[in-house]
């Protein structure tokens, strides 16, 4: 099925999870023999070898908003072992004989697509981690995309009713106290401003790494609430310690044990069969994700028309699952790799 031989070779994901286009480039892992690194986004699988890649390549590439999430979450001496290139969307960037520009995706707070066109005018594209509706496509030859929900199992028909549902959910905690939410970094700054649009105006109390985290949303125009407090100030906790209604974010990661009788949320990305799902005495999982299911990503590669597509098998088992259904599907050439 393969019909472009000559552009196979000008984009791969390695063994050790780099995404490379072109010639130059290494996305979301370190490659030694790469000279610029991209970070698409904050998160930890993202960021793999980024401290060799500081060390070891010409510079780091990374959106403004990403760089400063890094420094809330890592400090802001853990960048400077490096050159970093801090690059707006659309704005790009010439290394020899390719072009190298970041485009918008809807996942957490500066995430990028990121495009590499050569001089032959060969245009390389990965998406990172993205939600559909609200990503730009763009044009390219080579699609390398992520896999996430590459199942044709994983859809959410329901996920238009998830946000009115997590607000209703919250609502009616507070009428008790404190409600708990528990999910990932971005998503939980996401799940603030839903509050906050939804015209919530309680507390909303956080660890100081959350708290850091949320202020950089803030300082790059996200809307999280009028009263973001940080969990070890006084005042959240004269707010818990008198049960008053707010809202209480933690990471999912986070062991905290919630006493009494409290609402607690959950919000996971691997619920598909209901939007809400009840898990114990005033606990719930609530199906929120910031990953487009499979018909969305298989909508994306149908509106971008490459000649060819890969799948990053490195983070999904199912990109092997999601290239064969591109194939079938749409009749387009499409491989997983690494292999």
């Amino acid at each position: 099925m393969f019909e472009a031989p000559h552009i196979q070779k000008k984009a791969n994901v390695s063994k050790l999870g780099a995404v490379l286009l072109g010639k130059h480039v290494a996305c979301d892992a370190y490659d030694e023999k790469r000279p610029i690194r991209v970070v698409t986004h904050a998160h930890a699988d993202h960021m793999v070898g980024l401290g060799k890649s500081l060390k070891n390549c010409e510079f780091s590439v990374m959106t403004p908003a990403t760089k400063d999430l890094i420094d809330a979450l890592k400090g802001p001496k853990w960048l400077a072992r490096g050159p970093v290139k801090t690059l707006d969307y659309g704005e790009p960037l010439t290394y020899e004989d390719e072009t190298l520009t970041l485009h918008y995706a809807d996942h957490i707070l500066g995430t990028a697509q990121v495009l590499v066109e050569d001089k032959e005018q060969t245009r390389m594209l990965y998406t990172s981690d993205f939600r559909y509706y609200k990503t730009p496509m763009v044009e390219t030859d080579i699609l390398v995309m992520e896999a996430t929900y590459g199942d044709p199992v994983r859809v959410r028909p329901f996920s238009m009713m998830v946000e009115g549902m997590l607000i209703s959910m919250v609502e009616q905690g507070l009428k008790q106290g404190p409600v708990y939410v528990f999910g990932y970094h971005g998503k939980l700054q996401k799940m603030m401003r839903m509050l906050y649009d939804a015209k919530i105006e309680v507390p909303f109390v956080v660890p100081d790494k959350i708290f850091n985290v949320s202020k950089v949303c803030e300082r790059h125009g996200m809307k999280l609430g009028k009263k973001l407090l940080d969990f070890d100030c006084d005042e959240a906790q004269c707010v818990l310690n008198q049960n008053e209604p707010s809202v209480v974010f933690y990471h999912s990661y986070s062991r905290k044990k919630v006493e009494g009788n409290s609402l607690q949320i959950h919000a996971s990305g691997w619920e598909f069969r209901k939007p809400c799902r009840r898990i114990g005495t005033n606990k719930y999982v609530v199906a929120l994700s910031d990953h487009s299911d499979f018909n969305e990503l298989l909508e994306y590669v149908e509106r971008c028309k490459p000649k060819l597509v890969i799948t990053d098998k490195h983070r999904s088992e199912a990109a092997r699952i999601f290239a064969r259904e591109i194939e079938k599907r749409l009749k387009i050439p499409a491989k997983a790799a690494p292999l």
